[in-house]
C-alpha cells in the first residue's frame, strides 16, 4: 500500500464529502436555534447595530422565518447523504439566507450562524461533482406531492373567492392560513364560516386534506419502513455507503476473499458486492459494508460507490463472471486500478485484456511457494520479481 495513499485518505474523507454534508447540518440547527431564541429576543449585537439598524419587526420575522429555514437545511442535508443533485442546489441556495437571516436577527447568538453559513458555502460548491444523482420519485410519491399542492391551491383560492362568507377571513394570508389549519385539522376556530355554502366549503377542505397529508405520509414513511427491513434481512446496503470515498470494491465473494478481507480491514475502507444474501448477512455482523447484488451488473457496483473508488478487485472465482465485472467497473471508472484473480491460469491473459491492471493466479503462486520452500531459498525478492514476470508484468499496457 501506497502511504501516501493511506495518509491522504483520511484527510480526503475529512476535508470532502463528508465536511460538505455535516457543516449545512450543523448550519441547520444553529439557524432553527437562533431563530427560535430571536422570536422574542430583546437586545441587539453592538456589532451590527453599528453598521446597520434593524426594525423591530424585521429582526422577528428573520427569528421565525430562520427557524423554517434551519427545518429545511436539515431536509437538503439528508438528500445530500444520499448524493442529491437536486439537494446540493437547495443547499446553496439556503446557505445565503442563513447568513442574511442572521444579520437581520442582529443579536448576540447570529453571528456564528452568519459566520459557519459563509464557511460553509465553499466546502459545498466544492464539492459539486460528489452530488450527481437525480432524485428518483415512485409514482405514489409524485401523486402525493401533486395532492398536497393542489389541496392548498384549492383551499386557498377557494375560501379568499369566499372570504364574504367567512368571519375572520379578508386576506390572501388569511386564505392560506385557514387551509392549512383546516386540511391539517387543528381548527383554532378564528376563522369560522358564516353561510352553508362555506361550511360545505370547508368541509371539503378537511376531507382532501385528510386524504393527501395521509398519502403524504405513506408514501414517504413506507419507503423508509421497507428499507429498514430489507437492511435487517441482509437485502440493503448500510446508508454511510453513500458517504464514502477512495475506498475499494471487492466484486464478488469466494475462497480468496476472507483472507483478503482481513488484510483490507486494516488497510482501507471497502465494500464487498455479492449476490449471497446469507453471506453479506454473515459480513454486516462484522461491520462489513455489503451490497446485495450482482458483481458484474451496474447497479449494484453503482450503490457500492465504484465511480469514487480507489481500487477494484475482482474476485467471484469465477473467471468469466470477473471478466463481465472488469467490462462494468472500466465503464464507470475508466482511472481506477482493477485486479482479478484467475481462477485458471490460462484466463490471465484474457482478464488483462478485460481491462485488469494486474491479475494474480492462485495457482501460479502455489507452485512457485512450494517450490522455493522444498528448496529453501529465503530470496523473497527474487521469488516475487519471478512472481510479477510469471503472471505478464502486472500491467495492462505490457500485453
Amino acid at each position: 500500500m501506497d502511504p501516501r495513499r493511506a495518509i491522504d485518505e483520511p484527510l480526503t474523507v475529512f476535508v470532502g464529502t463528508r465536511t460538505a454534508i455535516w457543516l449545512p447540518t450543523l448550519v441547520a440547527l444553529l439557524s432553527f436555534g437562533t431563530g427560535v431564541a430571536n422570536i422574542s429576543a430583546t437586545t441587539v449585537n453592538p456589532l451590527i447595530e453599528t453598521y446597520v439598524e434593524i426594525p423591530r419587526e424585521v429582526q422577528r420575522a428573520a427569528g421565525f422565518t430562520g427557524a423554517l429555514t434551519g427545518f429545511l437545511m436539515l431536509v437538503s442535508a439528508a438528500g445530500m447523504r444520499r448524493r442529491l443533485r437536486a439537494a446540493w442546489f437547495s443547499t446553496v441556495v439556503l446557505l445565503p439566507v442563513t447568513a442574511l437571516q442572521g444579520v437581520a436577527q442582529s443579536s448576540q447568538y447570529s453571528l456564528p450562524l452568519v459566520g459557519l453559513s459563509l464557511v460553509s458555502l465553499p466546502a459545498v460548491l466544492m464539492n459539486y461533482r460528489r452530488f450527481d444523482r437525480e432524485a428518483d420519485l415512485s409514482a405514489t410519491q409524485l401523486a402525493a406531492l401533486a395532492a398536497l399542492t393542489g389541496t392548498l391551491v384549492y383551499g386557498t383560492v377557494g375560501s379568499y373567492q369566499l372570504r364574504g362568507d367567512f368571519g375572520g377571513l379578508s386576506t390572501l394570508t388569511d386564505a392560506v392560513y385557514y387551509t392549512i389549519v383546516t386540511a391539517s385539522t387543528v381548527g383554532y376556530g378564528d376563522v369560522t364560516p358564516q353561510s352553508q355554502q362555506a361550511k360545505l366549503f370547508g368541509m371539503s377542505v378537511v376531507v382532501l386534506g385528510v386524504a393527501s397529508f395521509t398519502v403524504a405520509l405513506g408514501s414517504l414513511l413506507g419507503p423508509a419502513i421497507e428499507a429498514r427491513l430489507s437492511q435487517a434481512l441482509g437485502t440493503m446496503n448500510d446508508s454511510e455507503l453513500e458517504l464514502l470515498d477512495d475506498h475499494v470494491v471487492v466484486l464478488g465473494y469466494g475462497d480468496l476473499t476472507e483472507p483478503l478481507l482481513e488484510e483490507l480491514s486494516s488497510a482501507a475502507r471497502f465494500v464487498v458486492v455479492t449476490p449471497d444474501s446469507d453471506v453479506a448477512a454473515t459480513l454486516r455482523t462484522q461491520d462489513l459494508h455489503v451490497v446485495v447484488g450482482d458483481p458484474s451488473d451496474e447497479e449494484p457496483q453503482k450503490q457500492a460507490g465504484i465511480e469514487h473508488a480507489r481500487a477494484i478487485i475482482a474476485a467471484t472465482n469465477d473467471d468469466a463472471q470477473d471478466a463481465l465485472a472488469i467490462l462494468t467497473a472500466r465503464q464507470f471508472h475508466p482511472e481506477a486500478r482493477i485486479v482479478a484473480a484467475a481462477t485458471d491460469r490460462e484466463n490471465v491473459k484474457k482478464l488483462r485484456r478485460a481491462g485488469a491492471d494486474a491479475v494474480i493466479s492462485p495457482a501460479v503462486i502455489g507452485g512457485h511457494l512450494l517450490v522455493e520452500s522444498a528448496l529453501g531459498d529465503a530470496d523473497m525478492e527474487g521469488l516475487a520479481e519471478r512472481l510479477l514476470g510469471a503472471e505478464g508484468g502486472g500491467s495492462r499496457g505490457s500485453d
